[in-house]
């Protein structure tokens, strides 16, 4: 994971915007961010800029287009995620109020990790910690994450 700084931050306006963040993060998992960053116009235009709605109703016949579209990184198991977690997205956010109740609603960050990591697909803890502080979320010093979530 690249150093974060502030200017990485972003104060969400919608649920389109966690998931974008979600998203990148996905993409990220087991990835060069150098590789991510260099296809995101490309897969920011495939998803529609990550309008909720509209991603949370792609079909399976939409997800196999996007496995054979060159402008995204084609692993079918990260775009059907994509859909999942924008599903998820909309449920929670009905189910909360917000999104963001939601993620504030477990009170800790290793309590919201946790959440997170069951409640999307491919997101794990460093994915979650990229997501929670571009988001504006507290986080741990990054030194601190790493030294707890150490494989």
């Amino acid at each position: 994971m690249p150093e974060l700084t502030p200017l990485d931050q972003i104060d969400p306006a919608s649920l389109d915007d966690y998931l974008k963040v979600m998203s990148k993060a996905v993409f990220q998992s087991g990835m060069s961010w150098r590789v991510v960053d260099s296809k995101w116009p490309g897969i920011q235009e495939a998803f529609q800029d990550f309008d909720a709605r509209k991603v949370a109703d792609f079909s399976a016949l939409e997800v196999e287009a996007l496995a054979n579209d060159k402008r995204v990184i084609r692993n079918r198991r990260k775009l059907a995620a994509i859909v999942n977690n924008a599903q998820k997205m909309i449920e929670l956010e009905r189910e909360h109020g917000s999104f963001r109740s939601y993620l504030r609603s477990y009170g800790d960050f290793d309590a919201t990790v946790a959440a997170l990591c069951k409640d999307f697909k491919f997101m794990g803890p460093t994915g979650c910690y990229y997501f929670l502080y571009v988001v504006g979320e507290k986080v741990p010093p990054h030194e601190e994450f790493r030294a707890a979530y150490r494989k």
